[in-house]
């Protein structure tokens, strides 16, 4: 292939079955995940916000798709769940989640479209950690 146009017609004609999105769009996004390195780049985010974060600090991650949405639950999940490293008191060291157990998505009436797959997760450093 020469172009970007050449390549995406021939992804687009091997998809499986038509979408209301280019069949192509998920092979460049898979592209630009991979040269970028954004999966590791999440990670490593993540780690230095959580280091960086003062105690009732709080965290807010935008994902636009389910791989970056995974990390950043997981995440989450090891720092705030029942893996979370524990004082001598069994209280929590590290962050929590706010009251907001379900990620937030955009409405079916946002007016854009990019934000159709965004989904918002939130948490705060707790007070007493270090």
């Amino acid at each position: 292939w020469n172009d970007t146009v050449k390549l995406a017609d021939t992804i687009a004609k091997h998809a499986q079955r038509p979408r209301r999105i280019h069949g192509a769009t998920r092979s460049f996004q898979a592209i630009r995940i991979a040269v970028n390195s954004e999966l590791d780049e999440l990670q490593s985010l993540l780690a230095a916000a959580v280091e960086a974060l003062k105690p009732g600090g709080r965290l807010a991650v935008i994902s636009f798709h389910s791989l970056e949405d995974r990390i950043v639950k997981q995440f989450f999940a090891k720092e705030c769940g029942k893996t979370a490293p524990r004082d001598p008191w069994g209280n929590p060291i590290g962050m929590v989640r706010l009251k907001i157990q379900r990620s937030v998505t955009p409405s079916a009436s946002d007016p854009n479209p990019r934000a159709r797959s965004a989904r918002l997760r939130t948490a705060m450093r707790l007070p007493w950690s270090e």
